[in-house]
């Protein structure tokens, strides 16, 4: 059997396909597993052995109707449709919503140029050209990787599903380098979020005041990690605390990051891919979410914040608001509004004491 898991995605969301991979591994041990994925969830993804091969696509270069008018963009959509195309696949795994008009049709022809006979993916309505439909109710009705495991009717394979990502020595090397010098408890922040929606982010003086708190209250060692496009706002975070924070900001690829994470005893971050990424390294974490779906995109396995009340065994906490208007950011069958409102209560309204009270408890109780 031959099976494609198209998951055209950046850092996080390509993570959440990872205990799919698994169960698909573990039901079609001899098949052959490709996966489409963009230059950077080929990159997170790239050294696990529950697939055989990832074909590399960026698919930003389609993300609006415009973009397909030059000659050398519809060369790279007939290149890969050929290449699908040569590759006979039984199966294709489509793991995206079908939200978008223009996102729908783009993805009903990749699922086209495969000629695979059998086409499964989540369905709202909008799946006609799927042979295997599994109902979609929105964001957040469901974790989505748990979406990802309905459609390889992983339930019976993968009991206790979990992300992966695989770590070679030398980024083991490259982090312990970059910690050098530095004790435990070992504490990271990311104040970013990625640059689908900046919107997410917790102002950076709470951060600040988190870390000032952890390093006041238990001697916690501070590092701030990103992308080098947000090299300014952590350099607003290490101006603003009065605790030291090593800044490692634009330092490390993904692996290096990974394998840094491993070595942390708690992670404090915005909604996006570090979340992901840390839950998969098997560190603590505390999230920070506004206007997104906690539901849908939160650490798996997550608790919300409740002071007295988190339990034990929490391995990862949702910090946020219960507002009338939340989320409004991945609601429904709806993308919603990326950018928020202009006030952001939803955020504004998180204080740092919620998620200094989040931190003691992963380091300390749970």
């Amino acid at each position: 059997m031959r099976i494609l898991v198209v998951k055209l995605a950046d850092l996080g969301d390509a993570l959440t396909i990872t205990p799919m991979l698994r169960a698909l591994r573990l039901r079609y041990p001899a098949a052959t597993i490709d996966v489409l994925a963009t230059p950077v969830g080929a990159a997170v993804l790239e050294g696990l052995d529950s697939f055989d091969r990832v074909i590399v696509f960026e698919k930003h270069d389609f993300d609006a109707v415009r973009q397909l008018g030059t000659p050398a963009s519809l060369a790279r959509l007939a290149q890969l449709g050929r290449m699908l195309a040569a590759a006979r696949y039984d199966r294709v795994f489509l793991c995206h919503h079908l939200t978008t008009w223009w996102g729908t049709l783009k993805y009903a022809a990749l699922v086209a140029a495969t000629r695979a006979p059998v086409r499964i993916g989540l369905d709202n309505g909008r799946g006609c050209f799927l042979s295997v439909r599994v109902r979609d109710d929105g964001f957040g009705a469901r974790h989505e990787i748990d979406y990802w495991l309905a459609l390889a009717g992983a339930a019976d394979v993968a009991p206790r599903p979990r992300l992966e990502v695989a770590i070679p020595p030398a980024a083991e090397r490259a982090a312990e380098m970059l910690l050098e010098g530095l004790g435990q408890p070992l504490v990271v922040l990311h104040p970013g979020s990625g640059g689908y929606s900046m919107a997410r982010r917790w102002p950076v003086d709470r951060f600040a005041a988190v870390a000032d708190a952890l390093a006041e209250r238990h001697g916690a060692q501070l590092v701030v990690v990103g992308g080098r496009e947000e090299a300014a706002l952590a350099a607003q975070l290490v101006a603003r605390s009065r605790a030291s924070v090593r800044n490692l900001v634009g330092q490390t690829g993904v692996k290096e990051l990974a394998a840094l994470l491993g070595r942390a005893q708690l992670v404090i971050a915005n909604d996006g891919g570090i979340v992901h990424l840390a839950v998969a390294m098997g560190t603590p974490v505390v999230a920070m979410f506004g206007l997104s779906n906690h539901r849908a995109w939160g650490p798996y396995g997550a608790v919300e914040w409740r002071p007295g009340q988190a339990s034990a065994s929490a391995r990862a906490i949702v910090v946020r608001r219960d507002l009338p208007c939340s989320p409004c950011l991945y609601r429904g069958h709806s993308l919603g509004n990326r950018q928020g409102c202009a006030t952001r209560h939803c955020l504004t309204e998180l204080a740092p004491a919620d998620a200094i009270a989040a931190a003691e408890h992963l380091l300390f109780i749970g």
